[in-house]
């Protein structure tokens, strides 16, 4: 989409005023720092009012972590207080079954995702640090890649849905563990002004590259290493190296008793488990709840097949099993 280099350089300025503000107002001890560019921004204001501010970088042990270059290349950058943690398959089976009964769900995603930031919070929580950073929101503000195809009609309404169904694991895991998360994007100041900026802006391509969160990025090219600021989206599963966990258990658990085991849950629950990993979780669901129809059971939202949980949405992915579409 053409842009207005004029149009557009003038919001720059405003943009970076708007995230000092959020930032400065919503101040944390901490921050789960991933040196994604949501992440690399909030820590480059943060360090003007809280130099030494502690940060905590989650990987695990078994996977690829995406983010280690870029974690250093900023901590060098900024001077940062920071901690690298790791964590193995042990912390990670501890980790899900926490999550699991946090949120009631065994979404293997959404697990994968969730277990660096529950395991980040336990650490910030043993070290004393009452709150944290994180920087939920910017993706459902801002854009992902994939949301390039649309045109701007579905683009709009694909906005539309996003905002009206955000919600962040990191929120009650937190509050769970009594450790206060603080997301400066989720501002009810910085998303106003991210929601009326044109789509143009948010979704562009940089030197015949597609990105999301464009406007963010050109606003602190020249303020964050360019590499950092200008790197693709790494999903948390990425960026930490639990994507590798969908492997792993496979090796888990053989093909006879998988499958032995998903017949009787259907039977029983009338559950459809697609994967070993989501059976490991799907246990942990049912050691703390009943089958998945009757913890969700109100007939409000879509049905989904799978699971049998009814789930508000809009987005067409059951949030309960991960399903999709429903």
């Amino acid at each position: 989409m053409a842009l207005d280099k004029c149009e557009y350089e003038k919001l720059l300025p405003e943009i970076r005023r708007l995230t000092d503000e959020v930032v400065k107002k919503n101040m944390a001890d901490g921050i789960l720092f991933s040196a994604g560019n949501d992440t690399s921004i909030i820590a480059y204001h943060a360090v003007k009012y809280k130099p030494k501010i502690p940060a905590l970088t989650m990987s695990f042990k078994q996977g690829q972590p995406k983010d280690t270059e870029y974690v250093k290349k900023m901590v060098d950058f900024l001077h940062l207080q920071h901690e690298f943690h790791t964590f193995d398959v042990e912390d990670v089976l501890s980790a899900a079954e926490k999550i699991v009964q946090v949120l009631k769900i065994f979404d293997p995603m959404e697990i994968r995702n969730a277990v660096s930031v529950y395991i980040g919070l336990t650490i910030a929580k043993k070290e004393g640090i009452k709150s944290v950073f994180t920087g939920d929101g910017v993706d459902e503000l801002f854009g992902y890649p994939w949301m390039w195809r649309l045109n701007e009609a579905e683009l709009t309404k694909k906005f539309i849905d996003m905002w009206g169904e955000m919600g962040f694991s990191s929120i009650p895991m937190g509050k769970s563990l009594g450790v206060e998360v603080k997301p400066p994007f989720l501002d009810p100041l910085f998303m106003d002004y991210a929601k009326k900026l044109p789509n143009k802006l948010k979704i562009n391509e940089e030197n015949g590259v597609r990105y999301s969160k464009w406007i963010l990025r050109k606003a602190y090219e020249d303020l964050i290493p360019k590499e950092v600021i200008w790197r693709p989206k790494a999903p948390l599963e990425q960026g930490t190296g639990t994507a590798a966990l969908s492997a792993y258990f496979d090796k888990q658990i053989s093909d006879k008793d998988f499958a032995e085991r998903i017949k009787l849950i259907l039977e029983k629950d009338d559950v459809v488990i697609t994967t070993k990993e989501q059976l490991i979780f799907y246990d942990f669901f049912r050691k703390h709840f009943a089958k998945p129809s009757i913890v969700y059971k109100e007939k409000i939202g879509r049905h989904c097949p799978n699971c049998k949980s009814y789930v508000k949405t809009e987005l067409g992915f059951c949030k309960v099993c991960g399903t999709y579409p429903i």
